[in-house]
């Protein structure tokens, strides 16, 4: 363990404080200031080392915390990135873009706030980019085997690099002009800077793996040439249908889906011209949903100008503390304040739109909303309460229902599982030969850190098909769901 009294002479849980608001609004680079050495040896130290370490079983990829942990306190980085890559390809993305069920399951939290443990993660691998420890690990051998794999998001990247360092041929196609899916156009730079992704990318092309951007499968290449060209096909497109809201004035100008408007800012942001930018400048935003995609759209709103910023959210406000209901381990739903939110703007709950409002030119001027009740177990708006709120941009950050199903059917006769997400085995081979699926298009909508662990474990089920036998790990079965405890 760290230190055996760490967690008893430091009780305070500390994270590097954030670049004041009025700075870090004039730019897009990501909020946090560098930590002190010091702190980050306090913090690794809290941990205790556990004899049931739930903190595993938390993070769905078994990252092996309480070691890297002890080995950031005693200041070997080197080891620790050894350990924390031993379980994930990507920390960089985990250790910013993950909400860390970890430190929801971490054993201190019974009594204590949890050990940082996402802080440690993003630390550990900063750390060994800055030193140069981390290196291409291209294969000793090659198969002769290949393999395509249609996504490039965390799903699609991790089992592109676990597969190649397996020594089969990989390539990833991907339909954006960049590779990166949502890491790259759905993620806005504040949250993570684009340099993480390129870094990576880097190392990937650098042990084999071939990246094909521009290439729409389906469209440009027939998911069956596809099939035809390579051993084996996966799948990870994601669940990228976005959640509608049918309701009257659903079609004005000005009324758009979360990532039409992220997707812009992002190209805007990597050097691109977009005519008719969807921007928040000068403008009254309201931002539908309440969660992670909700705050991304608050914080681009607040860099390009908006008037005013207001998040609404059908439900109730979350509890501040962990509620009776979801106790220890479990990863509580909690009342959250991101970095968006320190920004500005209000946040509303129990607020349920009924109508969008048009102004003489058919351009959304506002929302028609009323408070929610609950009737049978259902939020409906109440009868009376209705008001109006300004709105010149309406962003709706409501969810995804699953992955696009068009060419995935009709070219490749795929069905579809009861949550509309393609149906699989508990191998992740779908009823056609040799195709696989992986992250998001698989089980819906989800965590990055679960996208990492299917695409890991998906491609140890490749490898099986491809070889008769893998020594690549499975971290997850198809049918798991939540925190494993």
């Amino acid at each position: 363990m760290a230190d055996p009294k760490g967690f008893l002479k430091v009780t305070e849980r500390e994270l590097p404080k954030r670049r004041p608001v009025s700075v870090r609004l004039m730019d897009w680079k990501e909020v946090y200031e560098a930590q002190d050495p010091a702190q980050l040896r306090r913090q690794a130290g809290r941990c205790m080392d556990c004899g049931v370490p739930f903190c595993h079983s938390g993070c769905p990829l078994g990252n092996l915390i309480p070691e890297w942990n002890d080995l950031m306190w005693r200041g070997e980085g080197r080891q620790a990135i050894d350990r924390l890559h031993a379980t994930n390809n990507f920390p960089e993305f985990t250790g910013r873009l993950c909400p860390a069920p970890c430190e929801s399951s971490c054993v201190l939290g019974i009594n204590q706030p949890a050990v940082t443990i996402k802080q440690v993660e993003v630390s550990i691998i900063d750390q060994a980019w800055q030193n140069g420890w981390v290196q291409p690990h291209p294969p000793e051998r090659l198969t002769g085997k290949t393999v395509a794999v249609v996504g490039s998001g965390p799903a699609g990247l991790a089992a592109a690099q676990q597969l190649t360092r397996a020594g089969h041929t990989v390539a990833v196609y991907e339909r954006d002009d960049r590779i990166g899916g949502l890491l790259r156009y759905g993620i806005p730079d504040f949250k993570m800077e684009k340099k993480h992704l390129e870094a990576r990318l880097n190392q990937m092309m650098a042990e084999g793996t071939r990246f094909r951007a521009g290439v729409d499968i389906g469209t440009d290449i027939s998911w069956d040439d596809l099939r035809a060209r390579y051993d084996a096909v996966v799948v990870a497109t994601g669940a990228m249908v976005p959640r509608d809201l049918p309701i009257p004035g659903r079609e004005l100008s000005g009324v758009h889906f979360a990532m039409e408007y992220l997707v812009q800012q992002n190209k805007v942001g990597a050097g691109d011209q977009i005519a008719d930018q969807i921007t928040a400048d000068g403008k009254h935003v309201v931002v539908l949903g309440g969660g992670d995609t909700g705050a991304d759209c608050i914080g681009t709103a607040h860099r390009q100008g908006a008037a005013s910023v207001t998040n609404l959210a059908i439900g109730k406000q979350p509890p501040a503390e962990r509620p009776e209901h979801q106790p220890w381990p479990t990863t509580p739903t909690l009342f959250e304040v991101q970095s968006a939110h320190e920004e500005g703007g209000k946040r509303e709950y129990l607020a349920s739109t009924v109508e969008f409002v048009a102004n003489e030119f058919g351009e959304v001027r506002a929302l028609r909303v009323a408070e929610t009740e609950y009737l049978d177990g259902r939020r409906v708006p109440k009868a009376g309460t209705e008001r109006e709120i300004p709105a010149d941009l309406v962003l709706l950050a409501l969810g995804f229902t699953g992955p696009e199903q068009q060419d995935l059917s009709s070219q490749l006769g795929l069905p579809f599982d009861q949550r509309g997400n393609v149906a699989r085995d508990g191998q992740y081979q779908t009823e056609q030969e040799g195709v696989f699926v992986a992250g998001d298009a698989g089980r819906g909508q989800s965590l990055i850190v679960w996208a990492i662990a299917e695409g890991r474990a998906a491609a140890a089920a490749v490898d099986r098909y491809l070889e008769g036998e893998t020594q690549l790990p499975s971290p997850i079965r198809p049918t798991d769901r939540g925190i494993l405890v």
